[in-house]
């Protein structure tokens, strides 16, 4: 169910008296059903920006946002920087990002003053490639491996040295079939996980996106409507079917949310 309109442009003023209380460690959260499925309802019945408040409120800190600069990322980045300036964005550098990723990033990080950090795998890319080659182009099983060292490892590593307890991500259902059964709040790895915008259309995301002034990524005017790394990246011009987008279409989620597809 998307979204209405009215929750994506105007932030309810919700009675946060009427509120569930969350008093559950992740794993008693991940483990009851009945208690998940109430707070996921009532958070269902929210828009977007009472989500993020509500998390704010009632989850362990620190916090932290991931974004991957990607072609509507503004959206997730305003939405929770906004009532957390300080919150620390987690981009994660493969070393393959486009140019244009990369001017996106300066852009969005001088616009909405974030707190980026950024951390990568432990070898250069030419070092990366002199030991494994172009682990890319050696179908489903080198991308597994590239993916886990160049997106998974790092990530990880981040949030470990972060200390993150609660992660905020800018997923959405209508993205990937991967994505179809998302909730607003998951349990990742031992910790909680927040997906403000779950159930958000293409259309609330623009509305979001002009309401706001806030820019697409440079690429997307070109066909680049899912962007990743410049080497397993491809246009609208450039393929037959949006899944052959990303990854010659061997896979759809990267890993690092713990989706397979």
């Amino acid at each position: 169910m998307n979204t209405p309109v009215r929750n994506v442009l105007d932030e309810t003023d919700v009675d946060f008296a009427d509120a569930p209380r969350l008093t559950q460690s992740p794993a008693e959260f991940a483990g009851d059903a009945l208690a998940s499925g109430a707070i996921n309802d009532w958070l269902a019945s929210v828009d977007a920006a009472t989500r993020v408040r509500w998390s704010l409120q009632n989850l362990p800190g620190p916090f932290a946002l991931t974004s991957s600069f990607g072609a509507q990322a503004a959206v997730s980045l305003h939405l929770v920087a906004v009532q957390r300036p300080d919150i620390p964005v987690i981009l994660i550098d493969t070393g393959y990002l486009f140019p244009e990723t990369y001017q996106f990033v300066e852009q969005l990080q001088r616009q909405l003053s974030l707190n980026i950090q950024r951390f990568a795998g432990h070898q250069s890319v030419a070092e990366f490639e002199a030991r494994h080659g172009k682990l890319w182009e050696k179908g489903r099983q080198g991308l597994d491996q590239y993916l886990e060292i160049r997106k998974v490892e790092p990530m990880r590593r981040a949030l470990q040295t972060l200390g993150t307890q609660t992660w905020f991500a800018g997923l959405r259902r209508s993205q990937a079939e991967s994505r179809a059964k998302l909730n607003p709040l998951e349990v990742r790895d031992g910790r909680f996980k927040v997906h403000p915008i779950f159930d958000w259309s293409d259309r609330d995301v623009y509305l979001y996106l002009k309401a706001h002034s806030l820019p697409y990524h440079p690429l997307w005017d070109q066909g680049y409507i899912s962007i990743g790394d410049w080497h397993s990246t491809k246009s609208l011009s450039e393929v037959s079917s949006a899944e052959e987008l990303r990854f010659a279409g061997l896979k759809r989620e990267c890993g690092i949310h713990g989706l397979e597809g």
